[in-house]
């Protein structure tokens, strides 16, 4: 399957009039066409809910599978093998749309120690779990099953947001998307209640351990020995369903998209102790209200609606690769349910530049990028692709 989009137009869209001569001198060029194109159509994925590399420089792949697998695979367009790399389905609880195994996160230093971690939800009773696994002594393409060590889990009232991402930061902390627990609304209040772990983004120091836990927290998390309650862990705070979130490559900052309730998906670039504003605000909105007190809200930096079958936001990453120069340092992003694929040019904060570049045809369940900073997208039509020019 392949879609294309006139790049001249592209283009177009996102400099507008104000092209610099290189650009005028790409568009005068011969026409090419971004398109997106399977990347291993010999093999296929039952619903794909993760996207990563181990940053080994060993060029393999591993697509995160919600019923509890991690394959692994090398990565070529035509190869028409892949490995079971990690199969934890008798752990795992996805009886729910949004329940499973749903994130994975390499340790930086995973060459040389072999440790990563995986974020998956647990029944009797229904959990979220975030847990370390070990690399087979024996074997590199495999996991040893029997090394689950857990660092944390915490109560899901509901089947639905969960959150799902796990991913080291650039300071070397592994931070966790976790969501407002579910239901409608956040009927808990969960997203404003720091002394829960629902509805926020989790920092933890795994490499150090503080008493009986199996992690410990940095010491410039914003609530660190405070006298109210709040969980430590806690980074940022006021989120819905933080389902997908990334770093920028070149500038360390952190990209979140933040589902919606009912009218608006939002992404927001998350700082330090932010508030959010979840459930005070949707968006730049007043949730379920004509006013809302917006003081010390961080509110976001992008928002769309629903006038086009948007129903969900699936985030992305800002694209650092070389295959697509007129994509450097955009944000890539898409809706889970209309298939829509954006860019957004942040570099002019009082001016951003949203650009649709296609429209697919099956649900976007996730972004991925490999050692090279190539970006990758998982459909839940079982398939991997990726951009290219033609």
């Amino acid at each position: 399957m392949k879609k294309q989009l006139n790049m001249l137009l592209v283009m177009a869209l996102l400099y507008g009039t104000a092209c610099t001569k290189e650009t005028q001198e790409k568009m005068e060029s011969p026409e090419e066409t971004l398109t997106v194109v399977e990347a291993f159509p010999e093999l296929s994925f039952t619903r794909p809910v993760d996207f990563q590399h181990a940053g080994d420089d060993s060029n393999k792949l591993f697509v995160v599978e919600q019923r509890g697998v991690i394959s692994v695979f090398d990565n070529d367009a035509k190869t028409g093998t892949k490995a079971a790399f990690l199969t934890i389905e008798d752990r795992v609880e996805d009886s729910d749309n949004e329940e499973g195994l749903l994130g994975l996160a390499f340790h930086p230093n995973f060459e040389s120690n072999g440790y990563f971690y995986v974020n998956y939800t647990a029944s009797s009773p229904d959990r979220t779990v975030i847990s370390r696994f070990n690399l087979s002594s024996t074997n590199p393409n495999e996991a040893d099953p029997s090394s689950e060590l857990v660092l944390l889990e915490y109560a899901q009232p509901y089947g639905n947001h969960n959150g799902g991402q796990v991913s080291f930061g650039p300071d070397g902390f592994l931070y966790i998307g976790v969501g407002d627990g579910g239901k409608s609304g956040d009927p808990h209040g969960n997203g404003q209640d720091r002394t829960t772990l629902l509805g926020n983004i989790l920092r933890i120091d795994v490499d150090n351990q503080d008493g009986s836990n199996n992690y410990s927290i940095p010491d410039d998390n914003p609530f660190v020995d405070n006298t109210e309650g709040y969980r430590e862990e806690i980074y940022a705070f006021g989120l819905r369903n933080p389902w997908r979130f990334s770093f920028d490559t070149a500038t360390d900052q952190l990209w979140v998209a933040d589902v919606g309730q009912n009218s608006y998906e939002e992404i927001d670039m998350v700082k330090n102790g932010g508030n959010y504003g979840w459930n005070t605000m949707e968006g730049f909105h007043c949730f379920n209200a004509d006013e809302c007190e917006q003081e010390n809200l961080e509110l976001p930096i992008w928002e769309y609606d629903r006038d086009e079958g948007d129903i969900s936001i699936t985030g992305g990453f800002v694209y650092h690769g070389e295959a697509i120069k007129e994509l450097q340092g955009l944000y890539v992003y898409a809706d889970y349910v209309s298939g829509r694929i954006w860019s957004l040019d942040f570099s002019d904060p009082e001016n951003p530049v949203n650009t649709e570049l296609f429209k697919a045809e099956f649900p976007i369940s996730t972004f991925g990028v490999d050692q090279n900073q190539e970006i990758y997208i998982c459909g839940f039509d079982d398939s991997i692709y990726k951009f290219g020019l033609e």
